[in-house]
């Protein structure tokens, strides 16, 4: 979402799209080869049947005025995001891609950073989805309980809060977003698991990414967003901090993370036992058949 703003509203002008435009002929078959991972399009019929939907805005496209206007988000909502779900149905159609989940499909054509043609438009259209949920009208204000408690614990205050997170989205070079992730307990490394975790080594961080990268692909639990662009303004985002925030949207995004993290370690701890028990019984059968080879000799 391109735009400028006053003190008492956002207006926003072109966010461009990327994408492929279908052309005169139809398609029958698209190659795509990066590294070890190969999407095919087979040869499907003329008519596409879409895959997703454009998701509406969870209140009507006024409700935010005066701080953004129904045009503004008719404007980015009714055409730019409506733009990335027709590409994305169009480009997935017949691939290996058709049928998986949004995330599925942001996280496969991500590919690790080498980039397949749908991400743009996948991670577009999650990342609007996710924006116009974390706005409300009466927005904005302070948060409570438990999500303040970890908003004062991990960034000091919540006012360091509002600076990190404003100065990562005036900051972001170019077109992007600026993100409050959830970050569980597991190390910068990749595959890699804290050997020690503790509830302090799950934190809340603000992060930044541009263009149409979300910290899905990272392995973070995205809480809150702002799309940001080159012709940012400051009091755009003080606007979207003081007035349009869905605290309540952010703590049940959280709680979901939360949940979403402790199944992930007894999962990973039912692994390892699993992988121990394994390897117990390897070990009780190596033992035996020593056993039988030592009573052959005595024999």
């Amino acid at each position: 979402m391109v735009g400028t703003a006053t003190a008492s509203s956002l207006t926003c002008a072109h966010l461009p799209f990327q994408g492929l435009r279908a052309g005169s002929e139809q398609i029958r078959s698209l190659q795509w080869r990066k590294k070890e991972r190969q999407y095919i399009r087979k040869a499907c019929p003329c008519t596409i049947t879409a895959k997703f939907e454009l998701k509406p805005p969870p209140y009507p496209l006024n409700a935010l005025e005066p701080h953004m206007s129904k045009e503004t988000f008719e404007y980015h909502w009714g055409k730019h995001h409506r733009a990335y779900v027709d590409n994305l149905n169009k480009q997935i159609t017949g691939t290996e891609l058709d049928g998986m989940s949004l995330e599925s499909v942001i996280i496969n054509s991500y590919n690790k950073g080498d980039l397949l043609p749908p991400f743009n438009n996948a991670a577009q259209v999650w990342n609007h989805d996710f924006f116009w949920e974390s706005m409300k009208p009466g927005g904005g204000g302070k948060p409570s309980g438990e999500l303040l408690e970890l908003i004062e614990r991990d960034f000091s205050s919540f006012e360091s809060f509002v600076k990190e997170f404003t100065t990562a989205a005036s900051t972001q070079f170019g077109s992007g977003w600026a993100w409050l992730v959830y970050k569980a307990n597991r190390l910068d490394v990749e595959n890699a698991v804290n050997p020690r975790p503790s509830e302090k080594d799950k934190k809340l961080v603000v992060v930044k990414s541009p263009n149409a990268v979300n910290p899905l692909v990272w392995d973070y639990s995205p809480l809150l967003t702002v799309d940001v662009w080159e012709n940012r303004r400051p009091d755009y985002i003080s606007i979207f901090m003081e007035k349009l925030v869905s605290w309540d949207a952010v703590n049940s995004r959280l709680q979901k993370a939360k949940a979403k993290a402790s199944e992930r370690e007894k999962e990973e701890e039912r692994r390892k036992m699993e992988e121990e028990g394994q390897t117990a019984d390897n070990e009780a059968v190596e033992m035996y058949l020593e056993s039988e080879a030592d009573d052959s000799e005595t024999e």
